[in-house]
């Protein structure tokens, strides 16, 4: 039974059951405490914890789920995968677990053809009510109880949680020992989790966490891996050789020249490919791009650790373009958007590819180098710091410099590192913290949309509103609250709202709310749940109350402005899709007042001469002075009208279009100008490239870009005057001058070389004689620098050709020492690391360096003449004087 059949039988069975079948949610969790979708049930959080009123009683669904938590083990057990499909039916309040366990029974007897014989069930310890009705459908003996680690299920962070029962397939005494799921879960596979959702938990390590209430409501929450399902029913091993996974395994098997089922550790490494590719796959197909941090940095780290396991089985050429393609054949009848974005997802993962191409090189250099530093000084541990600096600076992810660490004998400070990674959270964190309103407690909104429903937006058509207040929120601790007095920052929920919440990149609307007695100022507008807008304020005078009516006032010069970079935004979307073809899809911006930022999809760096034409074109058309409407109708008829929709986004049934005359037309929610003439100007400032694949362009609109023009005018003025040069010949005029300080400073380091080396032949004739070797030994001014250290002790080295010779240079103020040996020195067992190490090193500084030429630094003036009797005793021990 194929994939399609298993899926589909799924959804029928429940439907036939009054379950009303809802499509896949996006991978991106609209929870704030997950990164990604992790449960079938994720996206029905709200309706759990009675935050929303859930639009139907039952449902069911094939969710998308990601999760990394075992990513080790991909590739090493037959269950174990990044992405997998959650087959889930779903009460909210409607039925419990008498219902719940024969729905799954009947579906694995009577839809799947499971014998009974082959099922087993497990229990949590004191839930009788559940064995109670399994003993109805399985013998006693078949039916375990299990502890609170194995049938107690919660998200892993606060939120719905409550017993399980999980039911297990019976492979066969070939997969491993008799005696049910607690004697082998190889042998017994779990293919349902039937979780009883009772309670709601609170923050904890593990499986330490406290139970803070009942819910409002008790659920059922069930999962049925998809990918497990059709290992059983199409008689695979694991879950990398079934229908949707085998073709990419069998790809990745070609493009890497290693036969699949040969050897057992390419096998892993091919079932990881396999694996993190189809996972990347979906990640970028719901709009997740390559970074650093969060989501794009699960991306990041699936793709490279893919790219890595392809390199070490062999293949020399890129390999991301052939499995997305099979990829898209596997998967796209289930996921259209796979084929139908195809060009965007693949262009993604192959820029990553060839960006990680160059980071291996640079990287792998980089953590050579390291790597014979700590092996220079003994130690077996690369520092935290030096991780960090190879993941923040050069892409490195942790994961590979620890494999690439291991395989070359060492251990990493992972404790450094992860310290030095939450310092750079936590900083992020206060920045962010500072300038928005955080996540609060969903809770705090739950009386506030009962009472009061949704806050009505009217910002499209008007900056000032009578409105009325319907909640207070505090801002710290997220609680309702009844009023709140002069210089108090809280939240506050109005009935009717003028002011636009951040959202879609544009930012957030300023102004104030007046009231009888008083006066507030938004700092902010979020929208905590979609239904509720949030002003975060602070209260400059009296004290502001649930029900007072209010006044609110939109800041209209800052509206003005952020509206007329919205604008400007959807005509830099149309023009580079003009100039550069359809793929250069936007990837992110930032609408703020006065100028706007633009990340599009790109493989490489736009030609100054296109960025230009682009600006040109852009401000041609705001000077058409094009009409700028917005309207709602369907999505399918915005598509229909050619309106573009960004890659990623998520949108309802109902669709608001922007306009811009005939030049773009976008699905939008933001805030506009009436015409494109309001823009004014639109100067382009910067275009560069801010992850593989994605490009970033700066801008400033209207006041702000010719006030910036106005400064290079000025500044131009000025060069002409001091350099006596027409405007046009000023970059001629400026090259030239560079040109002549470069052939100086080319002059002067001859000249210093020279002046280093004037004493390399009187140092070379007074060598001292250690055994048959030439020893020179020298110290040279303070400040002079390494580079010419390592010249003079390589010319005196030349000088003494023909002898076996040791030279040291050290700097007078015990800055750096220099030591380096010829093949004679080294058949004599003197290498210049070990040299540095036994003496410079030994006396307090710190250094090594490879057999021929090493170095020193962080000691003081006495240690060079310590350094230099250590060395020579060291000569004289090694050859035996």
């Amino acid at each position: 039974m194929d994939t399609a059949e298993i899926r589909s039988r799924f959804l029928n069975h429940f439907a036939a059951r009054e379950h009303t079948v809802v499509p896949s949610a996006s991978l991106i969790a609209p929870d704030p405490t997950l990164l990604l979708v992790n449960a079938g049930m994720v996206p029905f959080k709200p309706y759990f914890l009675g935050d929303l009123a859930p639009p139907w009683p039952r449902a069911a669904s094939v969710q998308k789920v990601v999760r990394t938590v075992d990513i080790e083990n991909v590739g090493r057990t037959t269950r174990h995968a990044s992405f997998f499909q959650m087959c889930g039916n779903f009460s909210f309040g409607d039925y419990f677990k008498a219902e719940a366990i024969p729905f799954a029974f009947e579906l694995l007897v009577d839809g799947f053809g499971f014998k009974p014989d082959d099922l087993w069930a497990t229990v949590y310890l004191d839930d009788d009510e559940a064995e109670g009705i399994w003993r109805e459908l399985l013998p006693a003996e078949r039916i375990q109880r299990r502890d609170k680690e194995d049938n107690y299920w919660s998200m892993g962070v606060p939120g719905p949680c409550g017993p399980c029962s999980e039911i297990y397939f019976d492979r066969g005494p070939d997969h491993g020992r008799d005696g049910g799921p607690v004697a082998d879960e190889n042998r017994y596979l779990e293919v349902w989790n039937l979780v009883f959702m009772q309670f709601e938990r609170g923050e904890g390590a593990g499986y330490d966490y406290p139970i803070l209430r009942e819910l409002p409501s008790r659920n059922i929450d069930t999962g049925m891996g998809l990918e497990r399902m059709a290992v059983i029913l199409q008689g695979v091993e694991n879950v990398y050789e079934i229908d949707i996974s085998r073709p990419v395994l069998d790809v990745a098997s070609r493009l890497t020249g290693r036969r699949y089922g040969a050897d057992p550790d390419s096998d892993v490494r091919l079932r990881v490919i396999a694996d993190h590719s189809r996972t990347a796959a979906m990640l970028i197909s719901d709009g997740i791009t390559p970074s650093n941090e969060g989501r794009g940095y699960v991306l990041r780290r699936l793709l490279r650790r893919a790219v890595r396991d392809a390199r070490l089985l062999g293949a020399r050429e890129p390999v991301m373009e052939r499995l997305f393609e099979v990829i898209g054949t596997a998967m796209g009848p289930i996921y259209p958007e796979l084929v139908n974005d195809a060009e965007t997802i693949t262009r993604v993962a192959v820029a990553e590819e060839m960006a990680f191409a160059e980071t291996l090189r640079t990287g792998t250099t980089i953590f050579d180098t390291a790597v014979r530093q700590v092996r220079a000084t003994g130690a077996t541990t690369l520092a935290g710091d030096e991780a960090f600096k190879l993941h923040d600076t050069y892409g490195f992810p942790i994961d590979l410099t620890l494999e690439m660490a291991a395989e070359a004998g060492l251990s990493v400070d992972e404790a450094g590192f992860r310290r030095l990674m939450e310092r750079q959270r936590q900083t992020a964190k206060a920045d962010r913290a500072a300038r928005r309103i955080g996540n609060l407690d969903l809770s705090a909104f739950r009386p506030i949309l009962a009472a009061a429903g949704p806050t009505t937006f009217t910002g499209y058509e008007e900056l000032t509103r009578e409105s009325s207040v319907v909640g207070l929120v505090g801002i710290a601790d997220g609680l309702g609250r009844p009023a709140a007095g002069a210089g108090e920052e809280v939240g506050v929920v109005l009935d009717v709202t003028p002011f636009y919440a951040e959202s879609g990149g544009q930012e957030a609307d300023l102004g104030i709310l007046r009231f009888d007695g008083g006066e507030v100022e938004v700092l902010d507008v979020q929208r905590p749940v979609p239904e509720l807008v949030l002003h975060r304020v602070r209260v400059r005078s009296g004290e502001l109350k649930v029900g007072d009516r209010v006044q609110a006032l939109v800041e209209e010069n800052r509206r003005r402005a952020v509206s007329r970079s919205h604008t400007a935004t959807h005509l830099v979307h149309a023009a580079f899709r003009r100039a550069l073809g359809e793929g250069a899809t936007q990837a992110g911006s930032l609408n703020s007042p006065g100028r706007l930022r633009f990340d599009f999809h790109a493989l490489g760096a736009v030609p100054a001469s296109v960025l230009a034409d682009v600006e040109d074109e852009i401000n041609e058309v705001a000077l058409r002075d094009l009409p700028v409407r917005a309207f709602v109708t369907t999505q399918e008829e915005a598509r229909r009208l050619g309106a573009m929709a960004l890659f990623g986004e998520k949108y309802g049934d109902a669709v608001r279009v922007v306009d811009v005359g005939d030049y773009a037309r976008e699905l939008c929610g933001g805030t506009h100008v009436a015409s494109s003439a309001q823009l004014g100007a639109v100067k382009l400032l910067s275009e560069a490239s801010i992850s593989a694949g994605t490009r970033r362009v700066e801008g400033l609109v209207g006041l702000d870009a010719f006030r910036y023009l106005a400064r290079e005018h000025l500044l131009v003025s000025q060069l002409s005057t001091a350099l006596k040069a027409r405007p046009d010949e000023l970059a001629d005029r400026v090259n030239d001058i560079v040109s002549r300080l470069r052939d100086a400073e080319r002059e002067l380091d001859k000249l210093r070389a020279a002046a280093v080396l004037a004493g390399a032949g009187t140092l070379a004739e007074g060598a001292e004689e250690i055994g048959g070797v030439a020893v020179v030994t020298a110290e040279v001014p303070a400040g002079t620098a390494p580079d010419d250290l390592r010249l003079l002790a390589m010319d005196i080295r030349g000088r003494l050709a023909g002898r076996p010779a040791v030279v040291a240079i050290g700097r007078a103020d015990g800055a750096s020492i220099v030591v380096v040996t010829d093949d004679g020195a080294r058949t004599r067992g003197l290498r210049a690391g070990d040299l540095v190490r036994g003496s410079w090193a030994a006396l307090g500084g710190k250094g090594g360096g490879k057999p021929d030429i090493a170095q020193g630094g962080g000691g003081t003036a006495e240690l060079v003449p310590a350094a230099f009797v250590r060395l020579r005793g060291l000569v004289a021990e090694l050859v035996g004087r």
